[in-house]
């Protein structure tokens, strides 16, 4: 206890620098969820992604972060165990915070797209695990985390090949492309709508106090699903088109439709991705604070001190900057070949993805849900469709973060630990 009272600033300020550095491995590594499709198919520039990720993903962080967000993320350790030596639990959060950031760097530096929420989870296992005692970890959930590997990417997969063979079979096979895609867009646009909405709702506004009924959210939901759909339909109408055109023609200008939605769901994902996953950031920062500034005293829940959420922000929004466009090249262009309209039908997946979790409280990783629906969009091209090159080192470095992870904290919290004199 005379540690925290002793070095109370000092290790204040350490978690802060550490923080931003988990929140630079985020905005390095976890954007290019929601931008990397939208580059691959060339809907936006690296550039242009890079902005707009910059603007939504800093406005999800700041304005939908939260007031108060969890000190141990995902119940992943049981707090009793650090009752007696409250230290312990701060220097375990800064060593879990420094360890997962170097390990998305390194991951983001050769453009793995891993998951920052693994990342976090399996250092906080790592050194509670063999810094303080087995028993002190929630196994069941580490369980759950590691089986989410297989369950999102398959279930994102899956709607991913659905929505893109139906929008074959209904627009791209058929000998009128342009008409058939005036009928039948603003539904993929009424849809689209719908789960953004969903998204948004579920993972961004209840940080802010918005944290809606069920039913009151699918209302909310449904209206804007069919306002969409309204406006879709009479949009793609004023569209002044050429009906002798040829084919390759007809799909251009399909495509180009395709294009202007992944730019709405990108902006939609970015928003909801920054108010969700800057938590794996500042949760632990935040537990820092929160047991320092009380002498001690762990609460389950901490308020955020007013330099925290933009912190985090500012951290996201550097990391994406500066190595940003190495993992999104990797989602966008290294595992299959994208158009707009499979990397819609890639991004609408992965949001449906992301409802269901949501409602079914199946642990999720965003990078695997998306790595998996666009697998499944190029499977239904055929295997050849796929670089598993790509494919194969994606899928290791999954099977690596979380023992990369604890590894990596567990030698900075001997380290600190020995620093302190503790």
């Amino acid at each position: 206890m005379d540690i925290l009272t002793n070095y109370g600033t000092l290790l204040i300020l350490i978690a802060a620098g550490v923080g931003f550095l988990m929140a630079w491995g985020i905005g390095a590594n976890d954007v290019a969820n929601a931008m990397g499709t939208s580059v691959g198919s060339k809907a936006l520039t690296i550039k242009q992604a890079i902005l707009i990720a910059m603007v939504f993903e800093f406005a999800g962080a700041y304005l939908a972060g939260g007031e108060v967000t969890s000190t141990i993320r995902k119940g992943i350790i049981d707090s009793g165990y650090f009752v007696d030596t409250p230290e312990l639990l701060v220097f375990g959060m800064i060593s879990a915070l420094l360890a997962a950031g170097i390990w998305l760097a390194f991951a983001s530096y050769l453009g793995w797209p891993v998951s920052t929420t693994h990342s976090i989870v399996g250092a906080i296992v790592g050194f509670a695990a063999v810094g303080v005692s087995m028993d002190a970890v929630s196994w069941g959930k580490v369980g759950g985390i590691v089986g989410s590997w297989i369950i999102t990417p398959a279930i994102s997969g899956f709607i991913a090949y659905l929505i893109f063979q139906s929008a074959q079979k209904l627009i791209f096979d058929t000998d009128r492309p342009f008409e058939n895609a005036k009928k039948y867009v603003p539904f993929y646009m009424a849809l689209a709508g719908f789960v953004m909405a969903l998204v948004t709702i579920k993972k961004g506004l209840k940080h802010v106090g918005l944290d809606l009924p069920a039913d009151q959210g699918y209302m909310i939901a449904i209206a804007i699903a069919i306002l969409i759909g309204i406006v879709g339909y009479f949009a793609i109408r004023r569209i002044k088109f050429e009906v002798t055109a040829d084919k390759g023609t007809q799909f251009a200008n399909v495509e180009k439709v395709f294009a202007i939605l992944m730019v709405v769901t990108a902006c939609c994902m970015a928003f909801a991705h920054g108010s969700n996953d800057v938590a794996n950031a500042i949760g632990p920062l935040a537990a820092v604070v929160s047991i320092v500034s009380s002498g001690g005293e762990i609460a389950a829940k901490a308020s955020l001190v007013w330099w925290i959420l933009p912190l985090g922000g500012l951290g996201i929004v550097a990391g994406l900057a500066l190595f940003g466009h190495r993992v999104i090249r990797t989602i966008g262009k290294g595992i299959t070949h994208l158009t707009p309209s499979r990397g819609f039908a890639a991004e609408l997946a992965a949001a449906c993805t992301v409802v269901i979790a949501s409602g079914t409280g199946l642990p999720i990783s965003t990078t695997q849900t998306l790595v998996g629906a666009v697998l499944g969009v190029g499977m239904a091209r055929g295997i050849a469709a796929l670089n598993l090159g790509v494919v194969r080192n994606i899928v290791v470095s999954w099977v690596i973060t979380l023992p990369a992870g604890a590894c990596l904290s567990i030698i900075f919290f001997y380290l600190i630990k020995a620093a302190f004199g503790a």
